[in-house]
């Protein structure tokens, strides 16, 4: 498809499977004859930089990243955009976890902390996710000194969030996993972090197609010239999609850039 110029790959449950932990053949296949044929590859994840562990077979195709749920965009060493939570929604967040006894995950500029941790990180993080780089041993306080915060990600139900959201006026809420949600400031979603890209990169919204799974693809899905939900993907997903593919275990990634003719 001649009109298609870059690719915008969700992580979890789109690249990567979540049954294996791997990017299947089928899709680095898929990635590096779409790179052939001259069309970018971006990534665009709820993962910050740091835990972003997965990628190792498809690195060398990487032309950029849409992170933290569009709260960090970057291309190389220049940064597109980076949309930190106000300070004072940071305190209620931290506050309320400390009232309601469960852990947040907090992503920094440059670091991750855990705070208040609790076996649900292990177990969902550590076990389901492969993500085992963060030393969850460090305390929260120093990094809050230092940096910016651009996602928090606390361990709670949806009915849960509902009410804390209300309290939280300069964030948005994108939930991709029944036991946690990622919160980032309101000017930060993936759809809004593929605008900044688009216009970084100079190309139209028209020429960039967008694949995911998740609550937190919802926005990038609507936004993107076209929008690819994956087969394993939930009703959200599905419904703010253009196009349905296979999961990602049935290849899908490669299916869906067959059927429009970018590979």
């Amino acid at each position: 498809m001649d009109n298609i110029n870059a690719l915008f790959f969700d992580i979890d449950g789109t690249l990567v499977s979540f049954k294996t932990h791997q990017i299947p053949r089928s899709t680095v296949e898929a990635i590096a004859k779409a790179k052939e044929n001259g069309v970018g590859i971006y990534i665009s994840t709820g993962r910050p930089l740091q835990i972003i562990t997965n990628l190792k077979d498809i690195e060398p195709y990487i032309d950029g990243y849409i992170t933290t749920n569009g709260a960090l965009c970057f291309v190389g060493s220049n940064v597109v955009c980076c949309n930190p939570i106000p300070k004072e929604d940071v305190d209620f967040q931290l506050s309320d976890a400390d009232r309601y006894d469960y852990a947040v995950l907090v992503v920094g500029e440059s670091g991750v902390r855990l705070y208040n941790k609790k076996p649900v990180f292990d177990e969902i993080f550590v076990r389901d996710l492969n993500v085992t780089n963060i030393d969850t041993t460090l305390p929260v306080a120093d990094m809050l000194e230092k940096e910016k915060v651009l996602q928090l990600t606390p361990f709670i139900s949806a009915a849960h969030e509902k009410t804390l959201m209300e309290n939280l006026s300069g964030c948005v809420s994108g939930r991709w996993h029944p036991a946690f949600t990622d919160i980032t400031a309101k000017a930060a979603d993936k759809g809004k972090g593929l605008e900044a890209m688009a216009s970084y990169l100079n190309i139209a919204i028209s020429q960039t197609m967008a694949f995911g799974d998740g609550g937190n693809d919802v926005a990038i899905l609507k936004r993107a010239g076209i929008g690819v939900a994956m087969g394993n993907a939930g009703d959200g997903a599905k419904a703010a999609a253009d196009y349905i593919t296979t999961s990602v275990d049935e290849d899908g990634v490669w299916n869906a850039l067959k059927h429009f003719g970018v590979i």
